[in-house]
């Protein structure tokens, strides 16, 4: 994919951020395609197992902290946690100490998918990455990335 120049008034930082979006959007696409077809998980519905399953013992994150965490609105996290709720992968528990709190927690079931998903994710991930970096406009968001690593 080449990034064309836009009119003078774009920026390189503005095509920069242009490049980085676009490699999110196949990035993300490539890996919920395979989620999808080989776990039958979202990409959302993963990181939300992911940010729930690291939750450490005895504290819980808040659901306005879950929704920051996979970047959805605080009702579309509700919703999603109520799906995968009926899908037995998370359980709500009413807090002992407080019985306004409700905790979200992974179930057995989706603690057995994260894992087996996991490696699909990854895979997918470094293929994507792989063929990024072959494209000029990507490679140095693809070395950026790993430098983080």
């Amino acid at each position: 994919m080449t990034v064309t120049a836009a009119p003078e008034t774009t920026t390189a930082l503005a095509q920069h951020w242009c490049a980085l979006s676009v490699l999110h959007e196949r990035i993300a696409d490539r890996i919920g395609r395979r989620l999808e077809a080989e776990h039958g998980l979202s990409v959302r519905e993963l990181s939300l197992l992911t940010v729930l399953d690291r939750q450490s013992e005895g504290r819980h994150l808040q659901m306005r902290q879950v929704a920051d965490a996979i970047v959805l609105s605080q009702s579309a996290t509700t919703r999603l946690v109520t799906r995968m709720e009926d899908r037995g992968l998370l359980a709500r528990t009413i807090c002992k100490d407080d019985r306004r709190g409700i905790y979200t927690d992974v179930t057995a079931a989706g603690r057995t998918l994260l894992a087996e998903a996991a490696p699909t994710h990854d895979a997918a991930l470094r293929e994507a990455l792989d063929e990024a970096r072959s494209d000029p406009d990507f490679k140095p968001l693809v070395e950026a990335l790993e430098r983080l690593g």
